[in-house]
């Protein structure tokens, strides 16, 4: 069988942006290659994340952008959001199937059969691999980690800011349900305040995870009522704020009870994160600003380039 893309509809704000040479085509709908200027806005992004939110007692923690079967199956991952993990495979036959797997891609026919599983998936949330690392007892206080990764989430579309493949910086914190509600809280002004110094306008809306099955629209309708997932939305594609730039989501002790992570009283320890969205913020600021980087106003780039 003849593996096809699908045909991608017309973006204006992407074809605009590739137009302007800041993101780069690839055969792959909702694949992209950045520019240097795309590029140094993230690298300026990450640092101002860093400058304003890293504090002395911050762990910092970088991994691969894959994570192991175990890390998925314990997450429950599969169970709530199947249509978006990417599994790593490869070729572990013979010569005789690798002439199989040769033949079939000159016939134009699939033949990603041929290959065998790893082991591995790509990362579809910065977190994950966290939660694993901090098994065990944490100290007093609890554990606030800073974690950086690319992720991957299969949805394609034409809309540049739901890309298969993007950067996601997150602050993790572990610790007592209190500590991780009132940190949960904190943030929802604090993200604010954060996009309004680089000249956005973001809207706080109660959120949901696109939760699979026939079950996920009750799992989505309790997430929401219990305030657990909030999202900071931005105007990237179209006029109106409906792109989720940075998340905040407190997952109560979902992570603390599969990962065996407990409190230094012996309680099961609860976990929130922050995520920024590090293309989505920089799709926001062109949105926002214009395509031309030095056109944008003082006090922005001021903020941006120190």
């Amino acid at each position: 069988m003849t593996v096809e893309q699908p045909q991608q509809a017309v973006n204006p704000f992407l074809e605009q942006l590739l137009q302007h040479g800041l993101l780069i085509a690839s055969p792959t709908i909702g694949v992209y290659g950045r520019s240097g200027i795309f590029e140094d806005i993230v690298t300026q992004l990450e640092s101002l994340v860093t400058a304003n939110f890293r504090t002395s007692s911050t762990e910092v923690m970088r991994f691969p952008p894959v994570i192991s079967n175990e890390t998925t199956e314990r997450s429950g991952y599969m169970k709530s959001f199947p249509q978006l993990l990417g599994v790593v495979h490869s070729f572990t036959g013979d010569h005789r199937q690798h002439r199989q797997l040769i033949k079939a891609m000159e016939d134009h026919h699939d033949w990603t059969h041929h290959l065998s599983s790893t082991g591995l998936v790509l990362t579809p949330a910065a977190c994950y691999p966290v939660y694993g690392a901090v098994a065990g007892t944490l100290p007093e206080g609890g554990r606030l980690v800073d974690v950086s990764s690319y992720c991957f989430r299969h949805e394609p579309s034409p809309d540049p800011a739901r890309m298969q493949s993007f950067r996601m910086r997150e602050f993790v914190r572990i610790a007592d349900p209190q500590t991780i509600q009132d940190w949960h809280r904190q943030w929802l002004t604090q993200g604010q305040a954060f996009l309004r110094s680089i000249g956005l306008s973001p809207v706080l809306a109660p959120a949901n995870d696109p939760f699979f099955g026939p079950g996920g629209r009750l799992l989505a309708a309790s997430q929401q009522e219990q305030n657990l997932k909030y999202e900071l939305l931005a105007s990237t594609s179209s006029e109106t704020p409906t792109t989720a730039i940075m998340s905040i989501n407190y997952h109560q002790d979902h992570f603390g009870q599969d990962f065996n992570i407990s409190t230094d009283d012996g309680n099961v320890a609860h976990t929130a994160c922050v995520g920024f969205g590090l293309e989505r913020i920089t799709l926001a600021l062109f949105r926002a600003h214009g395509f031309d980087v030095a056109e944008w106003p003082t006090e922005v780039r001021r903020k941006l380039w120190p």
